[in-house]
């Protein structure tokens, strides 16, 4: 359709028709210069002016088509068996087979079929398909150029009072956003008037957050969800689970009951695998570690309480400090304690007591960081008080590898997600540590020092090239390492793996070795109670021939006393001389009683004589 516009004014009433020409130019008004405003004129040295160098651009906005998409179903029944054959009963099968294979049409498909499938079969032999062309695609040489790492961005607390940045968590689509989770963890020592409010940084504007989460009490951890990118979980100071959609806002969309949650401050929360996405753990140092789904946040699917005696006892539990969920095992997680202690639960067991399936005790203080190995799942790395081991399931007494001791704090750890040996710690020093056990095991094969104050957390982006660190004061920094130390070197998985298993061989050696010296120290300890035993009844023969020995003479004795009785009697009564011969009877009575008690039975015989010659 063509559009028309029709003047409908004549043209007498335009207006007055403009006629240009030339001519020369004429001279209106001419201002003659004023001395006194000479004299009020100021000169600007320097000058600052603002100009314009790029070209101009234009925005336009267009509303395109809406592309709608649409889901459907698929019912496919494996072998196309018809719904009156059972594909199990071996004997309907063959029958159906038969019955097929006479059908004319089936021989006619199979002609026309036959030929096809030859041509593919002489393409696959001229060809081969399988053939790998580029055998060392993913292997990369080893580099020449030391380790190193650079500070790419830094993203500083907006708030004045500033707060540790105490979790990170990175966007799953990308990684082009930081979550950082900000909370004071000295009890009852916040500042008076410090905000709650938790960021969401995009890493190319470092100025100010592109969201502000806020929570009814501060967030201890903060966790992106792997399946939808715009939900977050958040564990809470007061005990609270609290879920956000960044679509709906910064206000917290579910947030769990204050009964129903837990009791002390919530330091581990993750993401579980499952259908839906919306599954989780919680873990805190009450010694409970709680099962939610988002849908129903009003109280948990589940609670396993942290009681290794099995008891299922509150007071008993170990605090739970750090959680470890690995997608390829899904009935398995592990909780981390402030005890120092590893616990490996199964989360499909029936009781409270099977959950609990064994402990793994390496650690003086509290587990900060636990976390398996990407590649190798059945190893997996601790750090806690000064050092940071490297466990494996089938060795549980003790790790099989260990860092040094360090001068300062670990506070937080974490595996490379593209090399099987390399992985990060952080320390109270504010010194960020990059081991490669492949290279060397004694000390980090890079030491950086990122800030003054202390670092508390860390993240590593999913290609391995950035790190951020959280510090002390609410500072999150974002680190990208060299190229070496993110790429996958030739043949290391095969040298990690078999240093994992070397190692696990040695430690089950070491493990027999003191079982076996446990047991022997047992034996020994179990040889010297029984001598004890022996002992015991010759101590008691001893104290009854002692009994005997005393009941002996003093039976001897009270004859002695009744034969000097009966002496007396049948004698006249003495005069005074005799009263000291009595006396002196009496002293050497007591003499020979002296006598008797320091000898044996040969001193009681003895003195029965001389007692009866002095009677």
């Amino acid at each position: 359709m063509e559009i028309v516009y029709v003047y409908v004014k004549k043209r007498s009433e335009f207006g007055k028709q403009c006629n240009f020409s030339d001519r020369q130019a004429e001279l209106n008004i001419d201002i003659p210069p004023n001395p006194e405003l000479a004299e009020q004129f100021v000169e600007r040295n320097p000058v600052d002016t603002g100009i314009q160098c790029s070209t101009s651009m234009s925005e336009h906005e267009a509303n395109t088509e809406r592309f709608e998409m649409e889901t459907r179903g698929v019912n496919h029944i494996e072998g196309g068996w018809p719904k009156d054959v059972n594909p199990l009963e071996l004997e309907q099968t063959i029958r159906f087979r038969k019955k097929v294979e006479k059908d004319e049409n089936y021989i006619n498909a199979i002609t026309q079929l036959g030929s096809i499938m030859e041509h593919c079969i002489k393409q696959n032999n001229a060809i081969d398909i399988y053939q790998e062309y580029f055998d060392d695609e993913d292997a990369v040489e080893v580099m020449e150029e030391a380790p190193s790492a650079k500070t790419i961005n830094v993203f500083r607390d907006p708030q004045e009072i500033k707060r540790p940045a105490t979790h990170l968590s990175w966007h799953p689509d990308g990684n082009r956003k930081l979550a950082v989770a900000y909370s004071c963890l000295n009890f009852q020592r916040a500042p008076e008037g410090m905000s709650n409010d938790s960021y969401i940084w995009d890493l190319e504007n470092p100025n100010r957050p592109e969201i502000a989460l806020k929570p009814s009490s501060p967030l201890v951890t903060l966790e992106y969800n792997p399946k939808d990118s715009h939900v977050l979980l958040g564990g809470c100071y007061n005990g609270q689970i609290a879920c956000w959609d960044t679509r709906k806002g910064s206000l917290v969309a579910e947030l769990s009951t204050i009964e129903f949650s837990h009791r002390d401050p919530v330091y581990g929360t993750i993401w579980l695998q499952s259908k839906t996405g919306t599954e989780c753990f919680s873990a805190s140092t009450d010694g409970q570690v709680m099962w939610w789904d988002i849908r129903k946040m009003s109280e948990p699917t589940e609670v396993v309480i942290m009681d290794i005696t099995k008891k299922e006892q509150l007071e008993n539990a170990l605090g739970a400090i750090s959680l470890e969920f690995e997608p390829t095992l899904p009935t398995k997680f592990m909780v981390g304690t402030e005890q120092g202690i590893v616990i490996s639960c199964n989360r499909k067991a029936k009781t409270q007591a099977e959950k609990i399936v064994c402990t793994f005790s390496g650690h003086h203080g509290p587990i900060y960081a636990l976390q398996r190995n990407p590649f190798y799942p059945k190893n997996f790395l601790t750090v806690g008080d000064w050092t940071a081991r490297i466990w494996s399931e089938d060795s549980r007494e003790s790790s099989i590898m260990w860092t040094k001791y360090h001068m300062a704090y670990l506070t937080d750890g974490a595996w490379s997600p593209v090399r099987p040996a390399v992985f990060f710690t952080t320390k109270m020093d504010g010194t960020l540590d990059i081991w490669d056990f492949v290279f060397k095991q004694c000390d980090p094969a890079l030491s950086l020092k990122v800030c003054d104050e202390a670092l508390l957390c860390l993240r590593v982006q999913d290609n391995g090239c950035f790190i951020a660190c959280g510090s002390q004061l609410g500072t999150a920094t974002l680190l990208e390492v060299s190229q070496g130390l993110c790429t996958l070197q030739r043949n290391e998985r095969n040298t990690a793996s078999s240093i994992f298993e070397r190692e696990t061989r040695r430690e089950k050696i070491l493990e027999a070795r003191h079982r076996e010296l446990r047991l022997k120290e047992k034996g020994k300890a179990e040889g010297r109670d029984d001598d004890l035993r022996e002992e015991e009844p010759a101590l008691n023969l001893e104290e009854l021939v002692t009994k005997a020995e005393e009941e002996f003479f003093d039976i001897i004795f009270r004859e002695l006393k009744r034969r000097e009785a009966e002496a007396v009697k049948k004698k006249p009564k003495p005069e005074k001389p005799s009263l000291e011969t009595d006396e002196e009877v009496e002293g050497e009575d007591e003499g020979e009683e002296e006598r008797g008690d320091e000898g044996e039975e040969e001193g009681g015989d003895e003195e029965s004589p001389a007692l009866e010659g002095q009677t």
